[in-house]
């Protein structure tokens, strides 16, 4: 049988700020949730509204980079793979599970806490021809590129 492909392309909003915390190895890992919007008319003709909450997971150098440069409201561009976990609630004894995406890549998108904006990495520093990108930050996608499929 064939691999199967799990593949994840999000660009949405912090919910809040980020959770950078360490493992006992000393890999980062950055924790935080990102909301996707979407409208629709619904039957009655009424626009309607639906937000959609990610886990995201970010691991290593990106980890650090994100847990430093993104606050809640940033708009980031994630990609990644689909990925459930399980354990066993120490209070319920029960089965618990969570769903989360494993980034492999996280752009940062919009300007600190506004949502869209310059693309600089949030340090207002005016960017320019000699702009050094943030560590971890993906510089060949930006939000004027013209290769973003939406």
């Amino acid at each position: 049988m064939a691999d199967g492909i799990n593949k994840v392309i999000l660009l949405g909003n912090l919910g809040k700020d980020p959770e950078l915390s360490y493992t006992q190895g000393g890999t980062a890992r950055c924790k935080f949730p990102l909301a996707t919007g979407e409208s629709f008319t619904n039957n009655a003709g009424e626009r309607q509204e639906r937000t959609e909450w990610h886990n995201i997971v970010v691991w290593g150098k990106q980890a650090e980079s994100a847990g430093k440069y993104l606050q809640k409201g940033r708009q980031v561009f994630v990609e990644g793979r689909i990925q459930t976990r399980s354990w066993d609630d120490e209070k319920t004894g029960q089965k618990r599970y969570m769903t989360e995406i494993n980034a492999q890549r996280v752009v940062f998108v919009g300007g600190r806490g506004d949502g869209g904006g310059r693309g600089d990495g949030g340090r207002g520093d005016g960017g320019g021809a000699d702009h050094e990108p943030d560590p971890g930050m993906d510089p060949g996608l930006g939000p004027n590129d013209d290769d973003i499929p939406f």
